[in-house]
């Protein structure tokens, strides 16, 4: 296609439900998506209407595309596509870049929050993914998404917490100390750990962190608690979430290893361990 030559306006869309979101990709061509609402949509979104309600669609193209928005239709261009799910036929966002593309002509907080939730509770991604996308969309400075990222992290860590523990029930470990701080004797407080085997001086640490402009600073207080606690002998095992979710059983056996080598290992630093 010649780019310096505009592409024909799109038309109105049809009534009918996807029909409607078809006939958007139709005029469209070529390398198109659905994203936004009606992306969310057809990912099955409870927070989000049903296709038949959909006012407006949202066809996410290449930047480069010359194509202009017109009736129920929304052109969002990109520098760089996204590799498409494949719903009811149709070329789709994934859910963290349609989210993001729905949430940047969304001025209601509570219908933001709902979005951000469902997105993590109902399994369809990691917190992270979300915030990276929202971060680059430079949405982070809309006081509303801010509360709603907020809400987002607090599910995904309490879903990440709860996979920990069935992680451990279901594989047989032993039974740790849970949500616990770690202190030298009257001395620095060391951190706090989402679970600890005092008699292995083995830690689990969940990796939450949201990726946000001041991660470097954040991945760097990270790293110094961890080496800080190994320095002391105590060993950290960090667990992502999407890790907990896709491969729970190596996981297990990540930390079933850490736990039989504490007897190999020189004994640890003595640390008072406080509840969190």
């Amino acid at each position: 296609m010649n780019h310096n030559t505009p592409d024909a306006p799109l038309s109105p869309l049809p009534h009918t439900g996807v029909d409607r979101f078809r006939e958007a990709l139709r005029h469209a061509r070529t390398e198109a998506m659905i994203t936004g609402l009606a992306a969310l949509s057809l990912h099955r979104f409870a927070s989000a209407p049903p296709p038949g309600l959909i006012d407006r669609v949202d066809v996410l193209v290449a930047r480069t595309r010359r194509l202009r928005s017109t009736g129920h239709v929304r052109v969002v261009r990109t520098a760089e596509l996204p590799r498409p799910a494949d719903i009811d036929g149709l070329p789709v966002a994934p859910v963290p870049r349609a989210l993001a593309d729905a949430v940047s002509t969304l001025s209601d907080a509570g219908v933001v929050r709902r979005l951000l939730t469902e997105a993590v509770s109902g399994g369809h991604c990691e917190p992270g993914a979300v915030v990276r996308e929202l971060n680059r969309a430079r949405l982070l400075t809309r006081p509303h998404v801010v509360d709603a990222v907020d809400s987002l992290l607090a599910e995904g860590r309490a879903i990440a917490e709860e996979r920990l523990y069935r992680m451990v029930r279901e594989f047989g470990l032993p039974d740790p100390l849970w949500n616990v701080d770690l202190r030298l004797p009257g001395g620095p407080h060391l951190g706090g750990l989402d679970a600890y085997w005092p008699d292995h001086a083995v830690a689990v640490e969940l990796d939450t962190r949201a990726p946000r402009q001041d991660d470097d600073a954040l991945w760097s207080e990270y790293t110094r608690k961890r080496e800080h606690l190994e320095r002391l002998g105590i060993t950290v095992v960090h667990l992502t979430p999407r890790k907990l979710r896709e491969a729970m059983d190596q996981q297990a056996t990540v930390v079933r290893t850490a736990l039989m080598a504490a007897s190999d290992r020189q004994p640890a630093a003595y640390v008072v361990v406080l509840p969190r």
